[in-house]
């Protein structure tokens, strides 16, 4: 028996609970959804350079709509101070209809790292090892400072712990840079 709180999910559910539980989950997920609300969803898609299913799942998570990409200098394939970003990945940057800003790892020159991309506001990360309180300490002042609500902004980056801050930030997503600066994205 579940304790309380628990809703019972589907589980082993055969006959009619289980069919309740996919005509829920179908629901959840947008499936009856008008076609013009589809059709502008998708519009929105491609002005962020996403593909239909991440922007449906990231809207479908957060409830609302993404209006910031948070770029890592990893994503950017930035390791050594003085690197220029790649052509690809700043007009990718260029070509989204998100607000670009840029987390920087340590030792790079966050400034000129900012005007290549025309990223909005740079922040240096928290460094590796950092506890989930500073992380989340961190990425929450750095959002009041933006003034963006944190399930707005999707995080593109590469290490697990720059998925540890987007989690520990309350960020609406994680995509992988290489997927995403290959034009293939999708989330986590």
């Amino acid at each position: 028996m579940a304790g309380i709180g628990h809703n019972r999910g589907p589980g082993q559910a055969s006959g009619f609970r289980a069919h309740c539980w996919r005509l829920a989950r179908r629901e959840l997920l947008g499936e009856r959804l008008p076609v013009e609300v589809v059709r502008m969803r998708v519009r929105r898609a491609h002005e962020l350079g996403l593909d239909y299913k991440t922007y449906a799942g990231v809207r479908a998570t957060t409830g609302r709509d993404l209006v910031a990409f948070l770029y890592s200098s990893n994503a950017l394939g930035v390791f050594r101070p003085g690197q220029p970003v790649g052509a690809r990945e700043r007009a990718r940057i260029a070509a989204s209809g998100a607000v670009p800003h840029l987390g920087c790892g340590p030792g790079l020159a966050p400034e000129a790292l900012r005007v290549q991309i025309g990223a909005h506001s740079v922040q240096d990360l928290p460094h590796f090892g950092a506890s989930w309180s500073a992380m989340r300490d961190r990425m929450k002042a750095w959002l009041r400072a933006q003034g963006l609500p944190g399930d707005a902004v999707l995080m593109i980056g590469e290490t697990e712990h720059e998925r540890e801050m987007m989690a520990a930030g309350g960020l609406a997503g994680f995509l992988a840079g290489q997927r995403f600066f290959a034009g293939v994205a999708d989330a986590v």
